[in-house]
């Protein structure tokens, strides 16, 4: 279950990268072809930008696609790499999802207290600013909870192997 919410999300994620391509394609196309431009779909495609890695980062894991030194874990039994696993998911990627989140609730709260929206004249109204920024919050939970998955499966391997 935990693993179809990473994928699904994952495949959201690349949809939205063709979307921020052909995004940019307009806005190119309006402003050397017409002369014009609107700055809210300028605006639109840093946050699409940024809501790709945020929300693609526990497909990354999910997959292993993460950066990773493994100049040792390559070699490892599968039982070993399950504690290699299990024991940076408790220490490190938990501990961090937790202080992401808790690190955000202010900054994004703010952002829906004061009804943000962009600074720029003619840029992204309000409520889209503080919906982007709640994206603070909910990619360290996805995370995490692809991090929980992970332990389920390292629990597993130790278990059979």
């Amino acid at each position: 279950m935990l693993d179809r919410i990473s994928a699904t999300l994952g495949r959201a994620s690349a949809w939205l990268t063709l979307l921020m391509v052909i995004v940019t394609f307009v806005v190119v196309v309006m402003r050397y072809v017409f002369d014009a431009g609107l700055i809210w779909l300028q605006e639109s495609v840093i946050w699409m930008h940024a809501f790709v890695f945020m929300i693609g980062a526990a497909y990354t894991l999910q997959q292993e696609e993460h950066v990773r030194v493994d100049i040792f874990y390559r070699a490892m039994t599968p039982a070993r790499r399950a504690w290699v696993d299990l024991i940076g998911v408790l220490i490190f990627l938990l501990p961090l999802c937790a202080f992401l989140a808790w690190a955000s609730i202010d900054y994004v709260a703010l952002s829906w207290q004061l009804r943000e929206a962009s600074r720029e004249s003619g840029g992204m109204p309000y409520p889209m600013v503080p919906l982007l920024k709640s994206i603070l919050i909910v990619m360290p939970i996805l995370l995490g909870l692809q991090g929980v998955s992970m332990l389920l499966r390292c629990i597993r391997t130790l278990r059979t192997g």
